[in-house]
């Protein structure tokens, strides 16, 4: 550290310059840090924006495929089957819209898009394999008190 006046350097236990005899003020040279918010919220969008285009799409080919699904089958599958299948590709499709919609909240700093991610969050720690870090990166980034705060700060007003 060094005298602001004189230019003398000076210890960190000194309050007045020995050579000029001004009152040291300690000048902060360090930048101010990245919150965890704001470092991590767009890579937690596009992370979002991914998984939920990929739920998306196997949730519209379960739709599909078990639409038309007559000569594809075995005669002796229970008749329910198919309508199971297409009700999981529309849970599919309609958590993917959900997904994109956070995703696409969080890179635009949207108030509401923190809330929706922590829920959605929640979900997917249920989907063993890459929904599972989802969930938890997505707490780890959204979830803290300080995190909340962080975010209002960015967030954009509506």
């Amino acid at each position: 550290m060094f005298c602001d006046h004189c230019g003398r350097q000076v210890t960190g236990m000194e309050t007045f310059c020995a050579s000029c005899g001004k009152q040291v003020n300690p000048v902060s040279v360090a930048t101010p840090g990245v919150g965890r918010v704001e470092g991590h919220v767009r890579m937690l969008g596009i992370f979002w924006l991914a998984y939920s285009t990929f739920r998306l799409m196997g949730g519209w080919f379960f739709s599909r495929f078990f639409t038309h699904w007559s000569g594809f089958w075995n005669p002796h599958i229970p008749f329910f089957i198919p309508g199971v299948l297409r009700g999981i590709g529309m849970i599919l499709m309609a958590s993917g819209v959900l997904g994109i919609l956070a995703g696409w909240g969080l890179i635009d700093r949207q108030p509401w898009a923190r809330a929706l991610a922590i829920v959605l969050g929640f979900f997917v720690l249920l989907n063993f394999g890459i929904g599972t870090v989802l969930g938890i990166y997505t707490l780890w980034v959204l979830l803290p008190a300080e995190s909340g705060q962080e975010y209002q700060r960015t967030a954009r007003s509506i």
